[in-house]
Protein backbone atom coordinates (compact mmCIF):
# COMPACT_ATOMS: atom_id res chain seq x y z
CA UNK A 1 0.00 0.00 0.00
CA UNK A 2 2.98 2.37 0.39
CA UNK A 3 3.37 2.67 -3.38
CA UNK A 4 -0.23 3.86 -3.70
CA UNK A 5 0.46 6.58 -1.13
CA UNK A 6 3.35 8.01 -3.18
CA UNK A 7 1.64 8.23 -6.59
CA UNK A 8 -0.44 11.24 -7.64
CA UNK A 9 -3.60 9.72 -9.09
CA UNK A 10 -5.41 13.00 -9.66
CA UNK A 11 -4.31 13.38 -13.27
CA UNK A 12 -4.75 10.15 -15.26
CA UNK A 13 -8.15 9.17 -16.57
CA UNK A 14 -6.73 5.79 -17.55
CA UNK A 15 -4.68 3.64 -15.21
CA UNK A 16 -2.80 0.60 -16.54
CA UNK A 17 -1.56 -1.93 -14.00
CA UNK A 18 1.11 -4.54 -14.77
CA UNK A 19 1.32 -5.64 -11.12
CA UNK A 20 1.11 -9.42 -10.74
CA UNK A 21 -1.75 -10.57 -8.57
CA UNK A 22 -3.30 -7.16 -7.95
CA UNK A 23 -6.98 -7.37 -8.87
CA UNK A 24 -8.85 -4.65 -10.72
CA UNK A 25 -11.31 -4.33 -7.83
CA UNK A 26 -8.46 -3.55 -5.42
CA UNK A 27 -7.20 -0.79 -7.68
CA UNK A 28 -10.69 0.48 -8.43
CA UNK A 29 -11.36 0.95 -4.71
CA UNK A 30 -8.49 3.44 -4.65
CA UNK A 31 -9.06 5.08 -8.04
CA UNK A 32 -12.74 5.85 -8.09
CA UNK A 33 -13.94 7.12 -11.46
CA UNK A 34 -10.82 6.11 -13.40
CA UNK A 35 -10.68 3.63 -16.24
CA UNK A 36 -8.48 0.73 -15.14
CA UNK A 37 -6.92 -1.90 -17.36
CA UNK A 38 -4.85 -4.78 -16.06
CA UNK A 39 -2.07 -6.15 -18.25
CA UNK A 40 0.29 -9.07 -17.71
CA UNK A 41 3.18 -8.70 -20.17
CA UNK A 42 6.16 -11.02 -20.17
CA UNK A 43 9.92 -10.87 -20.40
CA UNK A 44 10.23 -11.56 -24.18
CA UNK A 45 8.74 -8.07 -24.66
CA UNK A 46 12.38 -7.00 -24.26
CA UNK A 47 12.92 -8.19 -27.85
CA UNK A 48 9.41 -7.46 -29.19
CA UNK A 49 8.40 -11.14 -28.91
CA UNK A 50 6.30 -10.92 -25.76
CA UNK A 51 2.70 -11.73 -25.15
CA UNK A 52 0.49 -9.59 -22.98
CA UNK A 53 -2.90 -10.50 -21.56
CA UNK A 54 -5.34 -7.63 -21.00
CA UNK A 55 -8.46 -7.45 -18.86
CA UNK A 56 -10.67 -4.62 -17.71
CA UNK A 57 -13.93 -4.15 -15.90
CA UNK A 58 -14.02 -0.37 -16.23
CA UNK A 59 -12.18 0.49 -19.45
CA UNK A 60 -14.04 1.66 -22.53
CA UNK A 61 -13.55 -0.10 -25.86
CA UNK A 62 -11.38 2.84 -26.98
CA UNK A 63 -9.18 2.56 -23.89
CA UNK A 64 -8.82 -1.19 -24.24
CA UNK A 65 -7.96 -0.76 -27.92
CA UNK A 66 -5.40 1.96 -27.06
CA UNK A 67 -3.69 -0.20 -24.41
CA UNK A 68 -3.82 -3.23 -26.67
CA UNK A 69 -2.14 -1.32 -29.50
CA UNK A 70 0.48 -0.03 -27.09
CA UNK A 71 1.40 -3.56 -25.96
CA UNK A 72 1.33 -4.88 -29.54
CA UNK A 73 4.47 -2.82 -30.07
CA UNK A 74 6.32 -5.42 -27.96
CA UNK A 75 4.55 -8.60 -29.08
CA UNK A 76 1.18 -10.28 -29.21
CA UNK A 77 -1.88 -9.38 -27.14
CA UNK A 78 -4.81 -11.48 -25.92
CA UNK A 79 -7.84 -10.31 -24.01
CA UNK A 80 -8.96 -12.51 -21.10
CA UNK A 81 -11.46 -12.33 -18.31
CA UNK A 82 -9.81 -11.03 -15.17
CA UNK A 83 -10.60 -14.28 -13.35
CA UNK A 84 -7.92 -15.89 -15.57
CA UNK A 85 -5.14 -13.37 -14.93
CA UNK A 86 -3.52 -15.47 -12.19
CA UNK A 87 -3.37 -18.38 -14.65
CA UNK A 88 -1.89 -16.05 -17.28
CA UNK A 89 0.72 -14.90 -14.76
CA UNK A 90 1.62 -18.50 -13.94
CA UNK A 91 1.94 -19.51 -17.59
CA UNK A 92 3.20 -16.61 -19.69
CA UNK A 93 4.36 -14.25 -16.95
CA UNK A 94 6.53 -16.82 -15.16
CA UNK A 95 6.88 -19.21 -18.08
CA UNK A 96 9.90 -17.54 -19.68
CA UNK A 97 11.93 -18.24 -16.53
CA UNK A 98 10.93 -21.91 -16.76
CA UNK A 99 12.05 -21.98 -20.40
CA UNK A 100 15.33 -20.22 -19.55
CA UNK A 101 16.00 -22.78 -16.82
CA UNK A 102 15.29 -25.61 -19.26
CA UNK A 103 17.74 -24.12 -21.77
CA UNK A 104 20.34 -23.65 -19.01
CA UNK A 105 20.05 -27.35 -18.27
CA UNK A 106 20.20 -28.34 -21.96
CA UNK A 107 23.48 -26.41 -22.13
CA UNK A 108 24.77 -28.14 -18.97
CA UNK A 109 23.74 -31.52 -20.40
CA UNK A 110 25.70 -30.78 -23.57
CA UNK A 111 28.74 -29.80 -21.51
CA UNK A 112 28.43 -33.01 -19.44
CA UNK A 113 28.29 -34.96 -22.72
CA UNK A 114 31.61 -33.39 -23.79
CA UNK A 115 30.71 -30.28 -25.78
CA UNK A 116 32.34 -26.93 -25.12
CA UNK A 117 30.08 -24.45 -23.34
CA UNK A 118 30.09 -22.20 -26.42
CA UNK A 119 29.01 -24.95 -28.84
CA UNK A 120 26.52 -26.35 -26.32
CA UNK A 121 24.99 -22.88 -25.89
CA UNK A 122 24.69 -22.34 -29.65
CA UNK A 123 23.11 -25.76 -30.15
CA UNK A 124 20.65 -25.31 -27.27
CA UNK A 125 19.60 -21.78 -28.28
CA UNK A 126 19.10 -22.64 -31.93
CA UNK A 127 17.21 -25.78 -30.91
CA UNK A 128 14.87 -23.59 -28.83
CA UNK A 129 14.42 -21.04 -31.62
CA UNK A 130 13.93 -23.73 -34.26
CA UNK A 131 11.45 -25.67 -32.15
CA UNK A 132 9.49 -22.50 -31.39
CA UNK A 133 9.33 -21.51 -35.06
CA UNK A 134 8.31 -25.04 -36.02
CA UNK A 135 5.49 -24.88 -33.47
CA UNK A 136 4.35 -21.53 -34.85
CA UNK A 137 4.61 -22.30 -38.55
CA UNK A 138 4.00 -26.02 -39.04
CA UNK A 139 0.36 -26.07 -37.99
CA UNK A 140 1.10 -29.21 -35.98
CA UNK A 141 0.47 -29.66 -32.25
CA UNK A 142 3.39 -29.95 -29.83
CA UNK A 143 2.36 -33.58 -29.27
CA UNK A 144 2.48 -34.38 -33.01
CA UNK A 145 5.86 -32.70 -33.47
CA UNK A 146 7.24 -34.55 -30.45
CA UNK A 147 6.01 -37.85 -31.91
CA UNK A 148 7.67 -37.03 -35.25
CA UNK A 149 11.06 -36.79 -33.50
CA UNK A 150 10.58 -39.86 -31.31
CA UNK A 151 11.59 -43.15 -32.93
CA UNK A 152 10.77 -46.35 -31.02
CA UNK A 153 13.91 -47.40 -29.17
CA UNK A 154 15.77 -44.28 -30.35
CA UNK A 155 17.74 -41.57 -28.62
CA UNK A 156 14.85 -39.15 -28.14
CA UNK A 157 12.71 -41.93 -26.66
CA UNK A 158 15.46 -42.70 -24.14
CA UNK A 159 15.59 -39.08 -23.03
CA UNK A 160 11.79 -38.69 -22.91
CA UNK A 161 11.46 -41.90 -20.90
CA UNK A 162 13.89 -40.56 -18.32
CA UNK A 163 12.05 -37.21 -18.16
CA UNK A 164 8.78 -39.08 -17.60
CA UNK A 165 10.34 -41.29 -14.94
CA UNK A 166 11.64 -38.21 -13.12
CA UNK A 167 8.23 -36.50 -13.23
CA UNK A 168 9.05 -33.79 -15.76
CA UNK A 169 5.47 -33.31 -17.01
CA UNK A 170 3.99 -32.99 -13.54
CA UNK A 171 6.87 -30.77 -12.44
CA UNK A 172 6.28 -28.27 -15.27
CA UNK A 173 2.51 -28.27 -14.73
CA UNK A 174 2.94 -27.75 -10.99
CA UNK A 175 5.41 -24.90 -11.61
CA UNK A 176 2.72 -23.05 -13.60
CA UNK A 177 0.10 -23.79 -10.92
CA UNK A 178 2.46 -22.68 -8.15
CA UNK A 179 3.19 -19.38 -9.90
CA UNK A 180 -0.55 -18.86 -10.51
CA UNK A 181 -1.28 -19.52 -6.83
CA UNK A 182 1.41 -17.06 -5.80
CA UNK A 183 -0.16 -14.45 -8.08
CA UNK A 184 -3.51 -15.02 -6.39
CA UNK A 185 -1.90 -14.81 -2.93
CA UNK A 186 -0.23 -11.49 -3.77
CA UNK A 187 -3.58 -9.73 -3.92
CA UNK A 188 -4.43 -10.50 -0.33
CA UNK A 189 -0.90 -9.69 0.87
CA UNK A 190 -0.87 -6.21 -0.63
CA UNK A 191 -4.47 -5.25 -0.03
CA UNK A 192 -5.69 -6.38 3.36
Amino acid sequence: TQIFQTIDFSFPELFVSIAAGIKLSSIQDRLKGKEIIRVMPNNPALVNKGISAISSNSGTNDSIKFVSEMFKTVGEVVEVDESLMDAVTGLSGSGPAFVYLFVEQLIEGGVLAGLSRDISSKLALQTLIGAGETLLKSGKTPEKLREMVTSPGGTTKAGLDLLAKMGFNECVQQAVLSAAKRSKDLSSEFFV
